[in-house]
């Protein structure tokens, strides 16, 4: 018996196996064995398998918004206030100041953001989300009415956000912080443009008080025989007067933050009707004489004020 030859088939699989040892069994022309190797071993033919592919990992953990919390979000963002190339004076970003808004401020580690209030502001308090990885301080500069609070915020590391509730005697500001890895705002401040507003209006005030109520006339042109009679309320007119043409009723201070009662001629018969009248200061300015006229405000318990003239025979009016 001729001995076989197998090459050694280390490592092949069982399938491998049985086609070496039907390779050994084929002999050539001559008796003479053909010696397997494992190049004339064929593996099996490998069928492709369908591989599910990765689940995301913010797909496995995304967080399904109820409508409440898409409301939030919505508002949020658009409540907030970028930063803006116009609106940097130098390396400072200058914020217009509306109550609501939420201002966005970029900080970096190793550097030193500071917020500035307006001056003369005093701060109440400072309150953020995250006091753990941001180093957050106050200090104030200048003496005075100059006396300016800075709000001093640092991250200890890229990557954070927080938000900041800074709270003044004059307004509280909405801020939403976040950290980069070098990019920083050095300073942001605000304007106001309610408190500009204010200022004029009150600048509009003291002029109008300057102005005189009546120009050219003469003190001997001025009749002051008016009766003021009725009930007393806050707003009862302190005297009224005429030059001739127009009449004049005087009120106190008061008339000018409190409601101002409408002016109504009453005639002979007692008929009630309103007449123009414009308001300049604290004086109603009429621009005609009238025997009598009532000031009146109110519905179910209405307040009435009467100014009658005194007769052109001279007589003076009382003053009760």
């Amino acid at each position: 018996m001729k001995r076989l030859l197998i090459a050694p088939l280390c490592g092949l699989s069982l399938v491998a196996l049985c086609a070496a040892a039907e390779a050994v069994s084929q002999t050539k022309p001559g008796g003479i064995l053909k010696p397997a190797t494992v190049a004339d071993v064929k593996a099996p033919p490998v069928t492709p398998t369908k591989v599910a592919p990765p689940v995301s990992r913010s797909i496995r953990h995304a967080h399904r918004l109820n409508a409440a919390e898409v409301r939030v979000a919505l508002a949020n963002r658009a409540a907030t206030l970028q930063p803006a190339a116009p609106g940097f004076v130098n390396a400072v970003q200058v914020y217009p100041f509306a109550d609501g808004t939420l201002y966005q401020v970029y900080t970096a580690p190793e550097r030193v953001t500071d917020i500035a209030l307006q001056p003369g502001e005093a701060l109440i308090s400072v309150a953020a989300g995250d006091t753990v990885r941001w180093v957050i301080g106050d200090t104030t500069s200048g003496s005075g009415s100059d006396k300016r609070t800075h709000i001093l915020i640092k991250p200890f590391s890229a990557g954070l956000s927080t938000n900041l509730v800074i709270t003044s005697d004059r307004r509280t500001y909405h801020l939403s912080l976040a950290s980069t890895s070098g990019t920083a705002m050095v300073a942001l401040s605000w304007t106001y443009p309610r408190d500009a507003l204010i200022a004029l209006k009150r600048a509009e005030e003291e002029r109008a008080k300057a102005v005189p109520v009546a120009s050219g006339i003469s003190p001997d042109q001025l009749h002051f025989d008016y009766a003021i009679t009725g009930d007393r309320p806050a707003w009862r007119p302190l005297r009224a007067f005429d030059d001739g043409r127009e009449t004049f009723i005087e009120f106190p201070a008061s008339i000018a933050v409190g409601e101002a009662p409408p002016l109504f001629l009453v005639d002979a018969k007692g008929r009630a009707q309103l007449v123009n009248y414009r308001l300049q200061g604290r004086f109603y300015v009429v621009d005609r004489l009238f025997d009598a006229a009532e000031l009146r405000l109110g519905l179910k318990h209405q307040e009435v004020v009467r100014i009658e003239r005194a007769p052109a025979n001279g007589r003076k009016g009382k003053w009760s």
